[in-house]
């Protein structure tokens, strides 16, 4: 069984993601034990499924991974995100979300390792994967998985936290 470790985002703001890949099936966990979700990703003949999080507070993934290019939806049709990428060598690039409201995608292989980042220099998200065996678009789609999981919880805090003064 091959596994997949590192973190997403920085030291304070971001997720460690660990997973076990069997070939077939990705199962782990972004973030820690109370705040973070479960990662259920299932790849067979180039068709993904799966789930980040649980039933009520979590997404769905759905679409193609191929050892050239990932295109997958997170979410719903509607409160979702799309995941456009091209693997080419040592390098994954591009899209998650839109093109006018999105993020780029810019990771590298190096050895065993993908890094690199989700987002542009301000508001993005470091990438720092050991992919021990597991293979680079199913890590690259997992990357963008945690950095979802990671956004949507900064959403939420942050709407949380102008709710709690505002009122």
């Amino acid at each position: 069984m091959s596994e997949l470790n590192g973190r997403i985002g920085g030291v304070t703001q971001g997720y460690d993601l660990h997973a076990n890949w069997n070939g077939e099936r990705l199962d782990g966990r972004i973030g820690g034990t109370f705040q973070g979700k479960d990662i259920k990703l299932t790849v067979r003949a180039g068709d993904v499924d799966g789930r980040i999080g649980g039933t009520f507070a979590g997404f769905d993934a759905d679409g193609d991974v191929t050892a050239q290019s990932v295109s997958v939806r997170l979410g719903g049709r509607i409160d979702g995100d799309d995941v456009h990428l091209q693997v080419s060598g040592d390098r994954v690039r591009g899209r998650f979300s839109g093109r006018l409201d999105g993020k780029d995608i810019d990771l590298h292989v190096s050895g065993d390792r993908l890094h690199g980042r989700i987002g542009g220099i301000v508001e993005g998200k470091d990438v720092n994967l050991t992919l021990g065996g597991v293979p680079v678009e199913v890590a690259a789609l997992a990357a963008a998985c945690a950095y979802k999981a990671l956004e949507d919880q900064q959403a939420h805090d942050a709407s949380a936290a102008s709710s709690n003064n505002g009122g």
